[in-house]
């Protein structure tokens, strides 16, 4: 529904933002001043001990000048709440006492109709409580005591009973006086075609109400008491009000918890579900019996940007994951995507908390895999790479479901991705062919856990770490240069972040490296991103030579003791510490374009240094012009780079204090900045 802007202007006057920001934080009575409508306190969205949220009461906006979050009245029960715009609009409107306007008569009937329907699934939710608590309800009853349910989770999800008789509810409705087809439209009753009267659709079922997102009983879902019952779990069918293709069970309860952490989880069943929420996990939310759907990955995502998919890690469990991942590639978009976290073989969420408690579900669920990864795992996983015919086939199946990725950046960056892996997989096994051929054992490569040394502290970027090891464990070479991790950052992030490659690839490939390996690994990806369309993975990895898949191996390949969700890319990670806190895209270029005015300056004082060094043998006025020129472009450079540094050093302390809710699972984990 569209708001004309006079409508949410008035309920902006009427309600001050300080009053609704103040209900979750404090004032810092220093720096706020009330009279002037300015107002300060530590920022909700980031963790931070100095206040540095902002709030102007006079033209109702708010601005964090730590995490950059701002906004209005409307924006910040958003993005506090998880509300839609719609529903912060509807709840401000009624704090505020404006009316909104009477939506189109076609809507407005059947908003009504439903509100309707709603009261009914109401009636149904009491009438299965009630039974639940009486005597026909005892099987139901020692149901959820052997599966340890409390008392408060029965009363929270209020756990209900169908009696299994024909028509109990149908009668109790009736005697409600709500008319039979307004039962059948609910779904709780039965018409059968044949003309004979209508029943009860739940039958001997203990009953679990399913919620739409603004609390109301919309549908329900009944779970078998006899061993022998089918179908094991039965849900209410499609109606005005329920739709199992959009809607996640407990999406109600879990939207401000997910907010506040910042994750979110999935299960395959309301069950399990409820047993993470009884276990403390309240950010849980549940698939209703079907496959993902766009409509339901896009509410995911108003949950958190990275939902974790936890199924169980049996044959079916991983076949639903496999179905999940067709349904997410298509709308992926920038800053959104899905991990996946496969449980032991055999056992579901309420197995695994009832055998280790919610700490071994936490400890499971930190093995996630992103997306990618997943992916990955599951095209390779059955791959021959025998023949080029076979290595085409499955360079065409990854190309195919990246084609479907309708976010041009999030495309290019899978497709630059896999591309590189791929040629890398093509080159590991012609190596271990090449090997074996010559009377050699195989060595470790890519991904499989191969040698890797520890090196020294870099240059510039004080904090980086110095790996000098090949796939085979062999040494690459010893650095060159004092800029040498620069040069090996700027090569990692033109990896991890093509479309930077892609942005500055003319500076890119004219960046005076001092050390030719670089040089040369700097080519090949300048030559992968300009003939993209008819450059294959095959001929890539026929095209470059060695040192090309060892430094990939370092930028890409996880180390030991680094976390698992950060996939192929922990070597870039040690050296960029703060890039596992995933800061926003336009720091991460600030510092790309950073590091490349450190190369250029780098280079820039060498060039100085000759001109000195010749000017002693033989100086003159040309000589001198040089010089002078140099010099001037030197001090100008070197203080755009100092300006550059301070202001990233500045933006990184903010960062690294934004905590848990920018690091997820890092807890305060401090990340070095880039200098």
């Amino acid at each position: 529904m569209r708001f004309d802007n006079r409508l949410l202007d008035e309920i902006k006057a009427r309600l001050s933002l300080s009053d609704i920001v103040g209900r979750r934080v404090s004032w810092d009575r220093r720096k706020t001043q009330p009279g002037r409508g300015d107002f300060w306190a530590c920022c909700p969205f980031h963790q931070e001990k100095s206040p540095s949220f902002h709030v102007d009461d006079r033209r109702g906006r708010y601005k964090c000048f730590g995490c950059g979050a701002s906004g209005d009245h409307f924006r910040f029960l958003t993005d506090t709440e998880g509300l839609s715009f719609p529903e912060a609009v509807e709840r401000l409107a009624e704090q505020a006492g404006v009316v909104l306007p009477v939506a189109d008569p076609k809507i407005a009937r059947q908003e009504r109709k439903k509100a309707g329907l709603a009261e009914v699934c109401e009636m149904a939710a009491q009438f299965f409580q009630m039974e639940f608590g009486g005597p026909r309800g005892q099987t139901a009853r020692a149901y959820v005591q052997r599966r340890q349910l409390s008392a408060e989770t029965l009363n929270e999800f209020r756990f209900g009973f169908a009696p299994d008789t024909r028509d109990s509810l149908k009668r109790y409705l009736a005697e409600k006086g709500v008319e039979e087809p307004v039962m059948v439209e609910a779904g709780l009753v039965i018409k059968p075609d044949d003309g004979r009267p209508s029943y009860d659709r739940f039958r001997g079922r203990l009953m679990i109400p399913i919620h739409d997102e603004r609390g109301r009983v919309v549908a329900f879902g009944g779970r078998t008491l006899d061993p022998e019952g089918q179908p094991k779990y039965l849900n209410s069918p499609e109606t005005p009000l329920f739709h199992k293709g959009v809607m996640l069970f407990n999406a109600h309860r879990a939207r401000e918890p997910a907010f506040k952490s910042g994750q979110a989880f999935v299960v395959e069943g309301y069950l399990d579900a409820i047993a993470l929420w009884q276990a403390g996990l309240r950010h849980v939310v549940a698939t209703l019996g079907t496959a993902f759907t766009e409509d339901q990955v896009l509410r995911l995502w108003k949950l958190a940007a990275e939902p974790v998919v936890c199924f169980d890690g049996d044959a079916a469990g991983i076949s639903a994951a496999h179905r999940a991942i067709d349904r997410i590639l298509p709308v992926l978009r920038s800053g959104h995507s899905f991990q996946f976290c496969f449980l032991p073989d055999g056992q579901d969420p309420d197995d695994l908390i009832k055998a280790r408690g919610i700490a071994g579900f936490h400890e499971e669920a930190a093995k996630a895999q992103p997306l990618f990864e997943a992916v990955w795992e599951r095209e390779i996983s059955a791959a021959n790479l025998d023949t080029p015919e076979r290595k085409a086939a499955l360079e065409k199946r990854f190309e195919d479901l990246i084609g479907t990725i309708a976010d041009e950046r999030v495309r290019k960056r899978y497709q630059l991705d896999f591309r590189l892996r791929l040629s890398n997989l093509f080159y590991e096994h012609s190596r271990r062919q090449r090997s074996a051929a010559q009377g050699q054992g195989q060595r470790q490569g890519w991904g499989q856990g191969g040698d890797r040394g520890r090196g020294r502290p870099g240059d510039a970027a004080a904090s980086l770490q110095l790996l000098t090891r090949g796939p085979g464990g062999e040494a690459i070479t010893a650095p060159q240069g004092p800029l040498f991790g620069t040069e090996r950052l700027v090569c990692g992030m033109c990896v991890k972040f093509p479309d930077l490659l892609d942005k500055h690839i003319e500076r890119v490939a004219s960046l005076p490296f001092a050390d030719p390996l670089h040089a040369g690994f700097r080519n090949a990806l300048c030559r992968v991103a300009r003939d993209f369309n008819s450059l294959t993975a095959a001929q890539l990895a026929e095209g470059v030579d060695d040192s090309f898949y060892k430094i990939l191996h370092e930028v890409m390949t996880a180390d030991e003791g680094a976390a698992q969700k950060h996939g192929d890319f922990s070597g870039l990670y040690q050296r960029f510490p703060l890039l596992k806190a995933t800061p926003p895209e336009d720091f991460i270029e600030a510092a790309f374009l950073h590091f490349l005015d450190q190369i250029e300056l780098m280079a820039l004082e060498q060039e100085l240094k000759q001109e000195l060094a010749a000017a002693e043998q033989a100086f003159d006025e040309l000589a001198w012009n040089r010089i002078r020129g140099l010099t001037q472009d030197l001090s100008r450079r070197r203080e755009e780079c100092a300006r550059e540094e301070g202001e990233l050093a500045e933006r990184a302390k903010k960062l690294r204090h934004a905590g848990p809710s920018m690091v997820p699972g890092h807890g305060n984990q401090a990340a070095s900045s880039p200098h």
